[in-house]
């Protein structure tokens, strides 16, 4: 039966197809010679330390403070989160997997390219609350569930790491961490009611709008050269349950634990319907699985086109 692409299905690509036609220009150019990987990992550390942390200041200042830290955004958005990395952890055990390398493949599943990818896309459907759902979910993503896969790695190692010198050692970089910074910067200006300087928010807000172009291009650089390679059962798994589960589950948390601000909630949905983190091969470099793990990132971002335009589409037709 042939399907008939009416309006929504236009209003869904025109919001999809620039992301990733920007997602594209970053693969090209790299294949191309156009830029080094030396080059993308340059403004890829500008988005991380720069751009999105002023983007995060320019979105928390901009609302009140019980607005930014809603109690039911984070129980939903981190329980759904959570219950991902835990099924994926007991799934990759139940197959045979050491507990690091299962640690590692639940961090794929469970954590998202919030930063990247999931704002880009939010930001084009919610405007600027998407600002908001941004540094709540990262709030989540560098304060627990990070920390935590990486602590379970380690202990899975058997190496004598200290579970508690992990988390120790991660809590130390956490407090030096720009988007940490970031949210903490932004929640004393809510709270104050503090206004910035008007040059010096004019240079926030240039340094925010640049966050999301540049966060795109740095994805498809970042694309090029990576392989499968053999590993489609393992990749299969991660892509399938970061791209369906995660925002199922998520979807399934608000339903228990319901917010007022309809736009925040999707902002949710979306960043959780992005593929995982850029880094994640890097993370999977210290257990040995960084060939996995790139396989699983260049899958579920090529497959994130099909998933994310479907759950904008439903976002559409149901009216959420």
């Amino acid at each position: 039966m042939a399907f008939h692409c009416g309006d929504p299905c236009l209003e869904v690509l025109a919001i999809t197809a620039p992301i990733f036609m920007l997602i594209a220009l970053g693969y090209l150019a790299v294949m191309g010679g156009v830029v080094t990987r030396d080059h993308v990992h340059g403004v890829g550390r500008f988005v991380v330390t720069l751009a999105l942390p002023a983007l995060i200041i320019r979105a928390l200042s901009q609302h009140a403070l019980t607005e930014v830290f809603n109690a039911h955004y984070l129980l939903a958005y981190g329980l759904g989160s959570l219950s991902v990395l835990l099924m994926g952890l007991a799934l990759t055990r139940r197959q045979g997997q050491r507990l690091d390398h299962g640690a590692i493949m639940a961090m794929g599943m469970g954590t998202s390219n919030s930063g990247f990818i999931g704002y880009p896309i939010a930001v084009m459907v919610i405007g600027p609350t998407a600002g908001v759902a941004l540094a709540l979910c990262m709030l989540i993503e560098n304060m627990l569930m990070i920390p935590l896969s990486l602590a379970l790695a380690e202990a899975g190692r058997q190496q004598g790491v200290s579970v508690f010198r992990m988390l120790l050692a991660t809590l130390r970089q956490l407090i030096r961490n720009p988007i940490i910074i970031a949210i903490v910067t932004g929640a004393t200006l809510s709270l104050t009611g503090l206004d910035l300087p008007e040059p010096l928010y004019k240079a926030l807000d240039m340094l925010a709008n640049a966050s999301a172009p540049a966060a795109l291009f740095v994805i498809g650089g970042t694309l090029y050269g990576l392989r499968v390679r053999g590993m489609y059962r393992d990749v299969a798994q991660i892509t399938l349950a970061k791209l369906v589960i995660h925002p199922l589950l998520v979807l399934l948390f608000f339903q228990i634990f319901p917010i007022d601000n309809t736009e925040l909630m999707i902002g949710a949905l979306l960043i959780a319907s992005a593929p995982m983190l850029s880094v994640y091969p890097i993370f999977g470099t210290r257990f040995a699985m960084d060939g996995l793990c790139a396989a699983a990132l260049l899958v579920a971002t090529t497959g994130a086109f099909f998933t994310i335009s479907a759950a904008i589409w439903l976002i559409h037709q149901t009216g959420v």
